[in-house]
C-alpha cells in the first residue's frame, strides 16, 4: 500500500512546490491536495493520510487549529507544519500538536526535513 501525504496550503505556488519536491524524493507516494484547513479536517476521516504538511495561516481555521482537530480523531498521522512563521511559540505550539515545525521556504532541505520525520529518521 503506497503511502498517502497530504499537503495542506492556501498558496498553490506552495502546493505546487511541496508536490513536485516530495514526487522527485518518494515517487511511490499518494498525494492529496487542499487549500484549508477546513478541507483538511473534512478530508483525514475519508482519505486516513500517514503524513500531513500544514501551512499555519490560512484564511478560515489555521493550521495549529486544523491539526488539533485531527489530532482528536486521529493520533497517529505524522503532522509537519511547514510555515514561514518562526517565532518561537509557534515551534511550541507545533510540539503541543505532537507536530514537526520545518521553516519554509520550500526547499529540497525543507521538505527532507519533512521526509525524514515521516520516515522516523529526525
Amino acid at each position: 500500500m503506497k503511502p498517502k501525504l497530504l499537503i495542506v496550503d492556501d498558496s498553490s505556488v506552495s502546493r505546487m512546490m511541496i508536490r513536485g519536491r516530495i514526487a522527485a524524493m518518494q515517487p511511490d507516494w499518494e498525494l492529496t491536495e487542499v487549500a484549508s484547513g477546513d478541507e483538511a479536517v473534512a478530508l483525514v476521516p475519508t482519505l486516513q493520510p500517514d503524513f500531513i504538511t500544514m501551512d499555519v495561516n490560512m484564511p478560515g481555521i489555521s493550521g495549529f487549529e486544523a491539526a488539533e482537530k485531527i489530532r482528536q480523531t486521529n493520533q497517529h498521522v505524522k503532522i509537519v507544519m511547514l510555515t514561514a512563521n518562526i517565532q518561537s511559540s509557534s515551534r511550541e505550539k507545533a510540539q503541543q500538536l505532537s507536530a514537526k515545525f520545518v521553516q519554509k521556504p520550500v526547499t529540497q532541505a525543507s521538505m527532507q526535513q519533512a521526509i525524514d520525520y515521516f520516515l522516523g529518521a529526525a
